[in-house]
């Protein structure tokens, strides 16, 4: 075949090839509209898968955020993050001021005192727990009166005491001495009536400085007070010790040279040299033999007498508080239990606590039986005090009520008052 013949059979073919499509309906044109519009499509479809993961993403952001972070920390680490407890909520209580006849009669009035120790805080040094050694404890001294304090060790009586006298700074609570409110008088202000209130501290071998002698020891209230002039000092002093069965040449002894009763009679002698009206008495006779003891009860009954001394007496010694006290206040836990006039107290006791220690006083008679009331367990720890009545964990007439429900402090006799469900708490 000829180069001719070739070239018209591809063009008959190519016409044939046009013809079909154009017979099926598609035109090049349309084709190339199809194409283009594919692509189109391809494109948002590529963009819409793109935009996908970032609107999804975006979307787990919303949520997270809404959702608490929860992470599991170590029990200690925990704690740093728990809210506190503030000092303005610790004070958050009701109280109603003494009326001006209660401030007449009564030297001290201690109204919902709080003592709490701070046992662990938060990471800003909020308190989150707390040792509760006095809790909601209120007070009345009458002038010139004994009030005498009595409780099983670790329930508060000596901490109640330092608080009264500002050697703690309270938790809450109010105090009035002398007509006066001192809740929140400053150290410098509580300066200007220290010699109107003392202490005699419970050991005597931890409250004497070694480096001074018996002479300086007693005398330097005396001195820095003014009590008398700088040239009567030293006669002053000897007249106190002599008072208080020391001897005149015991003055420029030092307190190693003594003995435990001894130096009792030392911190007696510093506490009422410089004429207090108020003193705190913190087991002042417990170091002492027994006549000694007799000695000193009399001496602070005379002193009482002749100065008008007020006398805050703290002992384990039922005996003598009965001796010496003119009411009595029963602590246990923290708390006060039970206060009356002393023989209501020791006659007619009222909370079982009371009728517990009462029971455990020896009776010098060997024909008298007594009626050993005998309690359970251990105190529990005022750390973690139990809920409702603190004594109901030992108590032989407990009741249901006892568990949840705190009993309220309340009057049921003139003087006498009781924290007891056994008794009617409207």
């Amino acid at each position: 075949m000829s180069e001719i013949d070739e070239n018209n059979a591809l063009t008959e073919e190519s016409e044939q090839t046009a013809n079909t499509e154009s017979a099926d309906g598609i035109l090049p044109e349309q084709t190339a509209k199809t194409e283009s519009a594919d692509e189109i499509s391809r494109d948002g479809e590529v963009q819409s898968e793109e935009s996908a993961p970032a609107e999804a993403a975006e979307t787990e952001k919303a949520e997270a955020t809404k959702k608490k972070i929860n992470i599991k920390l170590p029990r200690g680490l925990k704690n740093l993050f728990t809210k506190g407890i503030s000092s303005r909520e610790l004070k958050n209580y009701e109280h109603t001021p003494p009326t001006e006849q209660e401030l007449k009669e009564n030297i001290l009035i201690a109204d919902h005192i709080k003592q709490y120790f701070s046992i662990e805080n938060n990471i800003i040094s909020q308190p989150i727990r707390f040792l509760k050694a006095v809790d909601d404890v209120s007070l009345r001294v009458p002038y010139g009166k004994t009030v005498g304090i009595v409780g099983e060790s670790g329930c508060g009586k000596t901490t109640l005491g330092r608080t009264i006298l500002g050697l703690y700074r309270k938790t809450a609570g109010e105090v009035y001495f002398d007509g006066k409110n001192i809740t929140d008088y400053t150290n410098h202000q509580m300066n200007s009536i220290r010699t109107d209130m003392q202490v005699i501290f419970q050991d005597p071998y931890s409250s004497l400085s070694p480096r001074f002698s018996i002479g300086s020891i007693i005398g330097e209230g005396v001195a820095v007070h003014k009590i008398v002039p700088k040239k009567d000092i030293k006669d002053y002093v000897i007249n106190i010790m002599t008072r208080c069965g020391l001897q005149p040449q015991h003055y420029e002894r030092y307190p190693y040279e003594f003995s435990g009763g001894q130096r009792q009679r030392i911190c007696i002698a510093r506490a009422l040299a410089i004429n207090p009206k108020f003193i705190v008495c913190d087991e002042p006779v417990s170091a002492l033999d027994v006549s000694i003891q007799a000695q000193i009860l009399n001496l602070l009954k005379e002193l009482q007498i002749e100065r008008n001394i007020a006398y805050m007496f703290i002992s384990h010694d039922l005996s003598v508080v009965q001796h010496i006290s003119d009411s009595v206040g029963v602590m246990y836990l923290g708390s006060m239990v039970e206060s009356g006039p002393t023989d209501s107290i020791f006659y007619e006791p009222m909370h079982p606590y009371t009728r517990s220690l009462l029971s455990a006083v020896p009776v010098p008679d060997p024909r008298r039986k007594s009626d050993r009331v005998i309690l359970s367990g251990s105190i529990p720890s005022p750390a973690n005090p139990p809920s409702g009545c603190r004594f109901h964990t030992r108590c032989p007439e407990c009741m249901e009520i006892c568990t949840n429900e705190r009993p309220v402090f309340k009057e049921y006799k003139k003087g006498h008052f009781c924290a007891c469900h056994l008794y009617s708490q409207d």
